[in-house]
């Protein structure tokens, strides 16, 4: 069987009310995919970010390397199935207060363009959340669109810019 590699993104900003508090459910969530989806091979530090979108609560984000032998949407069915077994509720208002978000990020095959599933996610240029765990563990990791590293494209999000005049 092959096996690939996944950069997979991590999320929390509501309390689970058995497991605690959001930096636990990642933590569960990492035993969980290592456990029963493949081999967890590098884990981010959990950094606190700003919520994005109509939610108040901060966020507890982080990133993982996943080796699998499950082909992209099988994986993707398998993290929604996490996503659920962690109080995840997929209803109403996008980017609102979540026990958990599992997104893949990158994968070793390069692009997925499927109704339910895009590979690169399409937004995760645009995210530091995203983009500083995963330069802590996959540094070398290819955009497959852009070309670019995961390190190069964080620092470009992140880079300092003149202030117009």
């Amino acid at each position: 069987m092959n096996t690939h590699l996944y950069l997979v993104a991590l999320g929390s900003n509501q309390r689970h009310p058995v497991f605690g508090r959001p930096c636990d459910v990642l933590g569960l969530a990492t035993e969980l995919l290592d456990e029963t989806l493949g081999t967890v091979l590098a884990l981010s530090p959990i950094i606190e970010t700003a919520p994005v979108g109509p939610s108040l609560r901060r966020y507890a984000n982080a990133a993982l390397v996943l080796e699998s032998e499950l082909a992209p949407s099988g994986l993707l069915d398998c993290l929604q199935e996490v996503e659920a077994a962690l109080g995840r509720k997929r209803m109403g208002q996008r980017w609102r207060s979540r026990t958990l978000d599992l997104d893949i990020v990158l994968w070793s095959g390069g692009i997925v363009a499927e109704k339910d599933l895009q590979i690169p996610h399409p937004l995760f240029r645009e995210r530091d959340f995203v983009l500083g765990p995963a330069a802590a563990i996959a540094p070398g990791w290819c955009d497959p669109v852009t070309g670019l590293t995961v390190k190069q494209l964080y620092a470009r999000l992140t880079r300092q810019r003149p202030v117009p005049r």
